[in-house]
């Protein structure tokens, strides 16, 4: 008989901090990279197209030995109703025996590894003495974005959030933005500048790190307003038609992605490949090439680099296991 150990959130944020999670992430892009990792299909469904959605992300970590799937949802009206908008759960099983081995809480794993993801874009593509970030969207991910990237950055003294459809939320966001990271994430903002937004256009005049999170099925980033220089870790676009940047963005930019195949479908580079602006053949590899230094990253201060990153259950599997 096999037994299961169950960690709900509570559990989870005893034991997974951020540096723990960004470990994961990293370790799981490099074996990935050496091949030692096997993602499959994902599982998409939208309930109430903009509104209500459920993915299911599958994979198997040959050198972790394990495998497994999460299964998360997303329903948008669930904040009005008092409820978590992001819920789900990862069920991880031995690749020796086939037996489970855990069920782990999948909102808060999939908070802590997708900022995770997105600060480690900008950890290998940013310009190393960046200082101001831009966050759009002030759903529960830019959260985990921001713990991520002062984590990464420590030294960034400017942190500015965008809501493109209500300035209010974006400052309500930033103002328990201090409190809630000290309490969660033991991270202090002391000497960094916070600001409140409802266009990214005035922030990006200044900024260094760009991180896009939202479920926008239209550009909220015009070219024209992107200084030389900027990092974008795109991290809201995760299925197909989703887009935050402005195609034209990827004209002359070195882009990256986590996963090539599920990028191409339903990530960032998506539409831009579709339009005929981004040939897929221009996408300079997937992270953990350039981690590994196969491949070459930022060559020069004014170069745009982009990080597309729609999330692999690899991704889930790695924090999970390193939570149980």
């Amino acid at each position: 008989m096999s037994s299961i150990t169950v960690l709900g959130q509570r559990e989870v944020a005893q034991v997974l901090g951020m540096p723990q999670a960004i470990a994961c992430v990293e370790e799981v892009y490099r074996q990935k990279a050496l091949g030692q990792t096997v993602v499959w299909p994902t599982t998409f469904y939208e309930f109430d197209p903009g509104h209500a959605d459920m993915d299911i992300k599958s994979g198997y970590l040959k050198g972790a030995g394990v495998f497994g799937h999460k299964t998360v949802s997303w329903f948008g009206a669930n904040a009005g109703r008092g409820l978590p908008e992001l819920s789900g759960a990862i069920l991880l099983f031995s690749a020796e025996t086939g037996l489970p081995l855990g069920l782990v809480d999948g909102a808060s794993v999939t908070g802590l590894r997708t900022g995770a993801s997105g600060a480690v874009g900008a950890k290998y593509l940013a310009r190393r003495d960046s200082r101001h970030l831009v966050v759009v969207g002030t759903g529960g991910q830019a959260f985990y974005q921001i713990a991520a990237m002062r984590t990464v950055f420590p030294a960034l003294e400017e942190i500015t959030v965008a809501n493109p459809r209500s300035l209010p939320h974006a400052q309500r966001f930033v103002d328990a933005l201090p409190g809630r990271l000290e309490r969660e994430m033991g991270l202090s903002l002391s000497g960094v500048r916070l600001a409140a937004a409802q266009s990214p256009e005035a922030a990006l005049v200044s900024a260094d790190i760009v991180v896009t999170v939202t479920p926008s099925k239209t550009p909220l980033i015009r070219k024209e307003w992107v200084r030389p220089g900027t990092h974008f870790s795109c991290i809201g676009a995760d299925a197909e038609g989703k887009e935050e940047l402005d195609p034209r963005i990827f004209e002359n930019a070195r882009v990256f992605v986590d996963d090539m195949v599920h990028c191409v479908a339903a990530g960032e580079v998506e539409l831009p490949i579709k339009a005929g602006i981004l040939r897929q053949e221009a996408i300079l590899g997937e992270i953990g090439k350039l981690m590994l230094g196969e491949v070459s990253g930022r060559r020069t201060e004014d170069e745009i680099t982009v990080f597309d990153a729609t999330g692999m259950a690899l991704l889930d599997l790695a924090a999970a296991k390193a939570a149980l």
